[in-house]
């Protein structure tokens, strides 16, 4: 009886001792595949960066664009306006 317990008791140590190895063992490819995943995420931040400020001066030159359309429909609008305004003058004092 104290041999198979202390060869069951062997056992256990020995499976404890390989299942620490194996944990130790994929820690270790953890922690690397981390950093891999690290420097794949520092550059995709830089990445990103560039493209913001393409996108920045997407939107200003949009901006620039919009604002001189409105005032280009604006002045239009306004000559339509007073051409239509002096028609309905005259036909009024005629």
């Amino acid at each position: 009886m104290v041999d198979m317990e202390l060869a069951l008791k062997i056992c256990v140590y020995f499976a404890l001792i390989v299942l620490l190895v194996a944990l130790i063992v994929l820690v270790i490819r953890l922690i690397k595949t981390l950093k891999k995943v690290d420097g794949i995420l520092d550059e995709v931040d830089e990445n990103i960066e560039k493209i913001r400020g393409v996108f920045d001066i997407i939107d200003k030159t949009t901006d620039f664009a919009v604002g001189i359309s409105d005032k280009i429909v604006g002045k239009v609008s306004r000559t339509i306006q007073r051409v239509l305004k002096r028609k309905r003058g005259n036909d009024f004092d005629e």
